[in-house]
């Protein structure tokens, strides 16, 4: 189904028609990408863990149903987990992140506005669509997707994000098609009446227990509280939530602005003591958001560099530190920001610990097209061959593979890697994990 299957999304809707957004969402999604290349896991509960299989991060609906929660320490639901024959994944963040990309891909393909707001939710502004049936078309965009992803998704229709979210969560748990459209006034105070105030988008527990000793304790009820009263009390964000409930959009798609920091860091698999394996993890964490960098078009001027011991292990010594560097001109040489980021490890690191932790971040990023300094040499400015560089590894790692062509100063075997005893393969970008077909 392309956009002319069910109408023409050219089409633009006048000043006067309402907004309409979507929201897409797709179904226990780690879960899901799991299933996609093992149809065995099919029906049957799977988890999904976090770095180090430390907590349970994501469940499907047969999980969810054995009573294991969101965020459970592994180690405390072992037997449970056993017992019921769940499937454990450790978490395959290049797999995920790949087919993440293919759904937005598609989305972008059959409508005219999307805003992706996480790896597996988007909002779609429907406006133009308006003289459709937006049911059918909702239900014919989660089949296409299906078809070219292999993700399951639900729909949620409304006149605002707000509503769109809630829309979702019934289009996920209540009905056949995964489609819900929640545009009908009378029909969104009959849903606004039984949802509680904890479970608005927006709305932190503490702000709900805050909103029930004002005797708000429903969406409806916040609806048709005072806006004035309501903003005296919690601000102007809880405000906007009450005028989306009642169906005023106060919330726009946002655009995808280049980020202003980037973090690369990551616990370790093992404690680590030693310079030379965390000057490999820094120079890696550095390489990784280089290529984000790269990615949105920018520099970085300074970098923050960060280590830290385990502060659960209250019988072991505590240490913490950081240290920020700037550069004379910005940057997305790989290779010169690992230079500067060791420079400010060694400044911090300390014998004698046992890091858990590592990371960097880059900051004061600006656009690309930045003018050079003339009192520098070539070294120092971002020469044309350096840059060149940087852009024939880029496409050999994206055509490739991840670390087809990396920093020597990452290493080769590293003895600081997160612990993944039960990642399955990254079919979708490594060419030796690829699905075999056995004869």
């Amino acid at each position: 189904m392309g956009r002319s299957d069910q109408c023409d999304s050219s089409r633009v809707s006048s000043p006067s028609i309402s907004p309409i957004y979507a929201l897409v969402d797709c179904n226990n999604f780690y879960a899901s990408c799991e299933r996609l290349f093992n149809p065995a896991l099919n029906q049957k509960p799977v988890v999904v863990l976090s770095n180090n299989d430390g907590c349970i991060v994501a469940r499907s609906n047969e999980a969810k149903a054995l009573g294991i929660p969101m965020g459970a320490p592994f180690y405390k639901y072992r037997i449970l987990l056993k017992r019921h024959q769940v499937a454990v994944f450790s978490s395959n963040y290049t797999l995920y992140g790949d087919l993440s990309q293919r759904v937005m891909a598609s989305l972008r393909m059959l409508c005219p506005e999307v805003e992706v707001y996480s790896i597996d939710e988007a909002f779609l502004r429907l406006d133009s669509l308006a003289h459709c049936d937006l049911q059918k078309f909702a239900e014919n965009l989660r089949e296409k997707i299906y078809q070219w992803t292999g993700i399951p998704v639900s729909i949620g229709i409304a006149p605002t994000k707000t509503l769109a979210k809630l829309a979702n969560r019934i289009a996920k748990s209540q009905t056949i098609t995964g489609v819900f459209d929640l545009r009908e006034p009378q029909l969104q105070r009959t849903i606004l009446q039984k949802c509680e105030v904890v479970d608005i988008w927006g709305i932190a527990h503490r702000t709900a227990a805050k909103l029930q000793r004002l005797g708000i304790t429903t969406a409806q009820q916040l609806c048709d509280y005072p806006p004035k009263i309501i903003r005296q009390h919690f601000g102007v964000v809880v405000e906007r939530i009450g005028l989306e409930l009642k169906g005023i959009a106060c919330l726009t798609l946002e655009k995808t602005l280049p980020k202003k920091n980037i973090i690369a860091s990551r616990s370790f698999g093992k404690p680590i003591t030693s310079y030379v394996d965390l000057a490999e993890a820094i120079s890696h964490h550095t390489a990784r958001a280089c290529t984000k960098l790269r990615q949105q078009h920018s520099k970085a001027q300074a970098i923050y560099v960060f280590i830290a011991t385990n502060p659960f292990r209250c019988s072991e010594p505590q240490y913490q530190n950081g240290k920020i560097l700037g550069l004379p001109t910005p940057t997305a040489d790989t290779s010169r920001l690992i230079t500067v980021a060791k420079t400010a490890l060694k400044e911090i690191f300390q014998p004698g610990f046992q890091y858990y932790r590592a990371g960097i971040m880059l900051m004061d990023i600006a656009s690309s097209s930045i003018q050079q300094d003339l009192f520098l040499n070539d070294m120092t400015n971002n020469s044309s061959k350096q840059e060149k560089v940087m852009q024939v590894m880029d496409m050999l790692n994206t055509q490739f593979g991840s670390k087809t062509l990396f920093i020597a100063a990452e290493g080769t075997e590293p003895n600081w890697v997160v612990r993944t005893n039960s990642r399955s393969p990254r079919f979708t970008t490594n060419w030796h994990e690829l699905a075999k077909v056995l004869a």
